[in-house]
């Protein structure tokens, strides 16, 4: 491993007398001497032989839980690809932990290799605060910062937090990767680190060109899907890893004759062949022994009297397009099927179906509502288990019910629809986190 020097690798050097000038374009980024980067090189040859390249369970600096097998299985074949100078693409199915298998090779950078960085995680916005939450839970001493922000809240964290390098890992989305790319391609980036690589599978578009031009040592993409539409895409992202061997799309075009469909048998053959050096993939049912099973109970659910009610009253109200044999109406039916699943739901969805005013919520909000009665029958066991809830619906009017439901019955909640901004939605879990118990969600 490469020992600390005074001056943190690829971090910019920064004098007091510029901190004001921070955001302009100086000579303040630190280029290494040959006398470092000998340092450095015979450093790390020197510790080498020391260092531990495979583990055989989850290693001692993951802190809030254990990785699963096969999950240290996948950080060794990170860690060999390291080891080898490639850059690679972690493709398991969504579900099986490819954040905690990426923090986990960022870890072992920093406590076996003495390489805390910097790195860069580039994420949808979306899934930042997720990333961040990770970074804390499984390897609390890599130090990860989040570029996020408008233009001042960018500045600010720039001048006094990315700059001045007290960190190991930013995190940031694509679209703050292109607004502020001036400032990241300032940086030596020791593992440029990619979620949901699809986005770069252009390499025309503005975001895969910048990504291209940052300094980099290693790259690791990660993806579910990394044959999402064609091979020349998936040229893309190799072209990205390792520009040096898929340096041309027409030769790659050739080999692998991109405009034949994938179920080519031989072409599928080729191509598992030419990855197989860069690209991991497993499947659930492949790891199933090492998860938990997933246990899915049916409920059928009876209607109430008032459901039978407003049943009736819909197909009574369009029988006459029910008898049309062979003239229906697409639009009609279409719309008569979910009059019918708002009624099977709950009868609140039709106005006028809820007594008042006025508009109470009491023991009527469950009774009119077969899909209620066994909801409140469920909840109150699975709370003494100790258990969390998701409830999921495509109705956003379901989710106003189970509102005034969770407040009525007391639940700790958290609705997630869409509708509430992202950040105001992260802050009201996390403060709450510990104490929720439901979170209904939309699905739509």
């Amino acid at each position: 491993t490469w020992a600390p020097l005074k001056m943190k690798p690829g971090r910019p050097r920064i004098k007091k007398d510029e901190k004001q000038n921070l955001l302009s374009v100086g000579d303040y980024r630190h280029r290494r001497t040959e006398q470092e980067e000998d340092e450095e090189l015979l450093t790390e040859n020197s510790k080498t032989t020391n260092v531990c390249t495979r583990f055989e369970e989850s290693p001692s600096y993951v802190k809030w839980g254990k990785l699963r097998d096969y999950q240290v299985r996948g950080l060794n074949w990170l860690i060999s690809l390291y080891e080898n100078g490639i850059n690679g693409i972690l493709a398991d199915e969504m579900g099986l932990g490819k954040t905690l298998q990426t923090i986990s090779l960022l870890g072992y950078m920093k406590h076996y290799r003495n390489i805390p960085g910097p790195h860069m995680v580039l994420v949808p916005k979306s899934t930042l605060h997720n990333w961040m939450n990770e970074f804390k839970r499984w390897v609390p001493t890599l130090r990860a910062v989040c570029l996020i922000g408008d233009k001042d809240q960018r500045a600010a964290f720039v001048r006094d937090v990315l700059l001045p390098g007290e960190w190991d890992v930013c995190v940031t989305s694509y679209e703050m990767l292109i607004k502020e790319k001036s400032v990241f391609k300032k940086f030596n980036w020791r593992y440029l680190v990619i979620d949901e690589a699809h986005r770069i599978k252009n390499e025309k578009s503005k975001l895969s060109e910048i990504v291209r031009e940052f300094k980099t040592t290693n790259r690791l993409l990660l993806t579910g899907t990394p044959l999402q539409n064609n091979l020349h895409e998936l040229w893309a992202l190799l072209n990205f890893l390792l520009p040096d061997v898929f340096n041309s799309a027409e030769d790659f075009d050739s080999w692998f004759d991109t405009n034949n469909c994938l179920g080519d048998q031989k072409l599928v053959e080729r191509l598992h062949m030419v990855l197989r050096p860069f690209l991991l993939r497993r499947i659930k049912a492949e790891v199933e022994k090492s998860l938990p099973p997933k246990k899915e109970v049916k409920i059928y659910v009876g209607l109430s009297k008032m459901q039978r009610e407003w049943y009736t009253r819909i197909l009574m109200k369009d029988i006459d397009i029910l008898n049309s044999a062979g003239k229906l109406d697409k639009m009609r039916l279409l719309n008569i099927l979910m009059q019918l699943r708002k009624c099977c739901n709950h009868p609140y969805l039709f106005d006028g179906a809820e007594p008042g005013p006025p508009y109470t919520t009491d023991m009527h909000l469950v009774t009119n509502s077969g899909k209620m009665v066994v909801l409140d029958k469920l909840l109150p066991k699975l709370k003494e288990q100790g258990s969390r809830v998701l409830v999921f619906s495509q109705m956003t009017r379901v989710l106003d019910i189970l509102e005034d439901y969770c407040m009525w019955r007391n639940y700790e909640y958290c609705r997630l629809d869409g509708q509430t901004p992202h950040d105001e939605r992260q802050v009201s879990m996390q403060k709450q986190e510990v104490h929720l118990f439901v979170f209904t969600l939309s699905v739509n």
